[in-house]
């Protein structure tokens, strides 16, 4: 009885150990995808609402295929405006790109956000400076040929306006501290 005990409990251990592989490998996997990165270019005139951004590609190894990017109205503090996601119809590839962007490019684009203008909120001069934005992308992740391609979707960090660079542009949001 104490043999099959045993056996039972180095079987488990076996398991555990193969499970463990794994979900490790599919972990190291996932984190070695490519993930977009963005920057706002300078707000010089008109609403901070039209500027352009820049989507690279930061990755060394992998192409973002098929890009597409949305903009995500997050947050308006004292609106109660709900998020509000638009797409990007205006997303410039580099010259000889299709529509996705190869390891070290980028394309440029601006968010849409005009289409709220029937929306109250667009009366408040100092929206933008209350407001956050993150954007989404959906692109395709090669793989070997035999498998296909893998759609990701990816959402950046939150952007806000930032006024105390001049020109003012849109950064990141710095991580909250604990």
């Amino acid at each position: 009885m104490a043999r099959g005990g045993a056996r039972s409990i180095r079987q488990a251990l076996l398991a555990l150990i193969v499970i463990g592989g794994i979900a490790g490998i599919a972990y190291v996997a996932w984190s070695q995808r490519p993930i977009p990165s963005y920057a706002s270019e300078d707000v010089t005139s008109g609403s901070p609402f039209d500027v352009t951004f820049r989507v690279e590609n930061k990755d060394l190894s992998f192409a973002l295929a098929n890009l597409r990017v949305s903009c995500v109205l997050d947050h308006v503090r004292a609106s109660g405006m709900e998020p509000t996601m638009i797409a990007s119809n205006d997303l410039r590839f580099p010259a000889g790109a299709a529509q996705g962007l190869e390891p070290g490019q980028s394309a440029t684009f601006t968010c849409p956000f005009r289409s709220l203008i029937g929306h109250p909120i667009n009366e408040d001069p100092g929206i933008a400076q209350r407001s956050e934005i993150y954007f989404r992308a959906e692109y395709d992740l090669p793989l070997p040929r035999f498998l296909g391609s893998f759609r990701i979707t990816d959402n950046s960090v939150p952007f806000f306006l930032n006024t105390r660079l001049l020109p003012p542009r849109w950064t990141a949001k710095p991580p909250k501290k604990s």
